[in-house]
């Protein structure tokens, strides 16, 4: 456990086998109760690590409440286990009606699309077999307390306000504190890495939400950033140019990557650039295969709304092309 300011700690959470290495997990130490934000995978190993930080720091889980900043599992997985008989659990809303909706038919759905976009079925099947979100998810049956927008957490000498970020989740939320010019900001901004952002049945524009979202914190008088994985790292203007570069320049390659002719999702994601340590598109883990195949989508869907791409309907399913009228472009929504 690290202390990172009075009161203020971070204890990282592993996640074995992943590239995102851990969880950053952040603790408010309050007189009365302390604030637990964001917890790892729900499995044993992850729980032994995060419990080990919190009896490190004189944290009493029968006095602590849970802040999650989004629903992947990664950051909200743990908070059923350790969650005591009176715990505030605080969600986005979005993401709160996600996690308690989620079912069998819900996993059947985005199989359904991601095959009629392409994804090959044995591999589509090892992908969704092997995917954290359905491997390590939180117990649905959470009491949660929903926040939004403009909401106050007082912990301690802590006043955070809640910032709503809708695009790497529907219900993602950051926690600002002015007075001490901290920003806890779970997967919105990320220093080493970027955000994952994917589409994946939900009728929604991940990336304009997200890019907005961006512009939305830009004016923040921000001295230290708090990310959900990797370093804490100061400059989040000069960190969100880069970002914002980042999906211009991957638009752009979806592009071209359609200047070749008319392809699916798959084969679209299958040249892109990745940058996850693997040597080629083969070597990809499925579940890895399926995050990249969903950050295609967001991408497509986006330049779908810009009039830039369309899609059509052929024999072996449904396929995207370089458009120069918006009138080829059909309902995203017939899609999936």
């Amino acid at each position: 456990m690290e202390e990172i300011l009075p009161g203020l700690y971070r204890t990282k959470v592993p996640l074995p086998g992943s590239p995102l290495r851990a969880t950053n997990s952040y603790v408010v130490k309050g007189p009365e109760r302390s604030l637990v934000i964001d917890t790892g995978w729900n499995r044993e190993d992850c729980r032994g690590a995060l419990v080990s930080g919190l009896d490190e720091c004189g944290v009493d889980l029968n006095q602590a409440d849970f802040f999650i900043t989004h629903m992947h599992a990664d950051h909200s997985g743990l908070v059923s286990t350790l969650a005591r008989e009176g715990a505030r659990i605080c969600f986005g809303q979005a993401d709160a009606e996600i996690i308690r909706s989620s079912t069998p038919e819900h996993w059947e759905k985005m199989i359904d699309s991601a095959r009629k976009c392409g994804f090959p079925g044995e591999e589509l099947e090892k992908a969704v077999a092997s995917h954290p979100g359905r491997r390590y998810s939180p117990n649905t049956s959470l009491n949660f307390c929903v926040l939004k927008d403009g909401d106050t957490i007082d912990i301690g000498d802590y006043s955070f306000r809640c910032i709503e970020t809708p695009g790497h989740t529907p219900g993602h939320i950051c926690l600002y504190e002015p007075g001490r010019r901290i920003f806890i900001c779970g997967d919105h901004i990320l220093f080493d890495i970027t955000p994952n952002i994917t589409l994946s049945v939900e009728e929604r524009n991940p990336l304009k939400e997200y890019l907005m979202s961006l512009d939305k914190v830009y004016d923040l008088d921000v001295e230290l950033i708090l990310p959900g994985h990797r370093n804490i790292f100061r400059n989040q203007k000069e960190r969100i140019r880069e970002l914002k570069q980042h999906h211009e320049a991957r638009l752009a390659e979806v592009i071209s990557i359609l200047g070749k002719g008319r392809q699916n999702a798959y084969q679209i994601a299958s040249q892109m650039t990745w940058d996850i340590g693997f040597k080629s598109w083969d070597s990809f883990p499925a579940a890895q295969k399926l995050f990249a195949f969903g950050e295609a989508m967001a991408h497509l869907k986006y330049l779908e709304e810009e009039g830039q791409v369309a899609w059509g309907m052929e024999e072996q399913g449904i396929v995207f092309f370089v458009t120069q009228n918006r009138k080829e472009t059909h309902k995203w929504q017939t899609l999936t």
